[in-house]
């Protein structure tokens, strides 16, 4: 079987595909690519199906070496891609030669970039998946240098296209909209005004787990203690310090907050996009 050796990790690189749905009821959460639109686009520059796993680097990009010739490609947020030193194509397929050395560079904008081989990264799947779970543990391990990953036998064709047109991270301002309940009505009306203001943006402490705000606290009308609850996807948890937390792919799946409203999943790429310091503007609307 192929295999690929991680020469330089990264700051956070994992293993991820479309997660393991269906779990919940054992706190088993989603997890999976956070910019799902990226991941699908990467394995289908390669010939991949969606399902295939990928890479997922944070901020700073990874280096790695094949044993045989792959096709890979790189989408997510922009970056430089050398194969052994030379400039290639970021979002686009790209054949790497046996033993070539790809060079998966920092962010130019947004904090996520996708690396695809064709075939897939063949690590064993747990539950169904091979995504890395930062929450359980679940999946492989992040990636450290040195560690090698089996690749899959090549599903198909690589995809006709020297380039595909991609929309840029959210560097200006993220905008997510925001269906309200089940307990917007804990909230102050004056909570719906600053969600809608400009007084938020995304906190360092960001992780897949959620995407943390700084900026304001949400007025409540009721502070009583609130039952433990699912959670989904998306979910807008206030904690006690009243500043929205948007759940991301290895979100809980029960908490005792709040939930003022659930983000739309196909808002939640941007939000994986989305650097610290990134203005937020919640738009709220009812179901």
């Amino acid at each position: 079987m192929s295999s690929l050796t991680v020469v330089r990790a990264g700051a956070l690189t994992t293993v991820q595909d479309l997660g393991r749905p269906g779990h919940a009821h054992l706190g088993v959460p989603r997890s999976g690519a956070l910019d799902e639109p990226a991941h699908l686009l990467a394995n289908r520059l390669v010939g991949n199906p969606g399902g295939c796993a990928t890479l997922e680097t944070t901020v700073n990009g990874c280096a790695l070496r094949t044993d045989t010739a792959v096709t890979v490609a790189v989408t997510g947020a922009p970056c430089a891609v050398r194969a052994d030193g030379r400039p290639v194509a970021w979002c686009a397929p790209v054949r790497l030669p046996a033993g070539a050395v790809l060079d998966v560079g920092p962010a130019r904008a947004g904090l996520r970039s996708y690396v695809a081989f064709a075939g897939g990264v063949a690590v064993p799947p747990v539950l169904g998946s091979r995504s890395r779970d930062l929450l359980s543990g679940l999946g492989p391990d992040p990636l450290a240098d040195g560690a090698r990953l089996p690749l899959g036998a090549p599903c198909g064709p690589p995809a006709a296209a020297d380039a595909v047109p991609w929309a840029a991270p959210p560097t200006g301002g993220l905008v997510l909209p925001l269906v309200l309940g089940p307990r917007d009505d804990w909230f102050a009306p004056q909570a719906l005004r600053i969600l809608a203001g400009d007084g938020f943006r995304v906190s360092s402490a960001s992780n897949r787990i959620g995407l943390r705000t700084d900026g304001p606290a949400l007025p409540r009308t009721r502070t009583d203690e609130l039952p433990s609850e699912g959670m989904v996807l998306g979910a807008v948890q206030v904690p006690p310090a009243g500043r929205p937390v948007v759940f991301l792919a290895d979100h809980p799946t029960t908490g005792g907050y709040p939930v003022v409203g659930v983000v739309p999943a196909p808002a939640l790429a941007a939000a994986a996009q989305a650097a610290p310091g990134t203005p937020v503007r919640f738009v709220p609307v009812r179901a």
